[in-house]
């Protein structure tokens, strides 16, 4: 799998080929996704990013699985139920800034930590993402 990792942003190989392709990569983003989740759910680190979410995370949870498969290079399963994700206009009822920016970051990267993601695709998905979650910012 390493070999592969800087082939990454080529249409060589995508994040989601290299999380599993068919054959896994639709569980381990979901594995991903409820690990990120249950993360924001308790780490006391992160309760301004929490407070942001409805009580229920059932649908945010759906929301981010379906987008982050799409978005790895997977199913785009997020287009095909909502339309364009239009992220930036979805946050923007949320003020978004630097410290929310990072707080997501932190409960993402952790995530991968506790599912023992390999360390060099860890930090390509990891600064991918970042690009993502700065991209929502729209508070100073």
């Amino acid at each position: 799998m390493l070999d592969k990792i800087d082939e990454v942003g080529s249409n060589k190989s995508t994040f989601y080929e290299l999380l599993g392709g068919e054959a896994n990569g639709t569980e381990n983003i979901r594995n991903l996704v409820e690990t990120f989740y249950d993360i924001m759910d308790s780490d006391p680190k992160v309760v301004p990013l929490r407070a942001m979410h409805q009580p229920d995370l059932t649908s945010a949870r759906e929301k981010l699985f379906m987008f982050l498969t799409g978005w790895t290079g997977g199913p785009q399963l997020y287009i095909e139920r909502y339309g364009h994700p239009m992220l930036r206009a979805r946050h923007m009822p949320f003020p978004v800034d630097e410290s929310a920016r990072d707080q997501w970051m932190y409960c993402m990267i952790k995530a991968m930590h506790q599912l023992n993601f390999e360390d060099d695709l860890m930090k390509k998905l990891a600064n991918q993402l970042y690009g993502v979650a700065d991209f929502m910012r729209n508070r100073e």
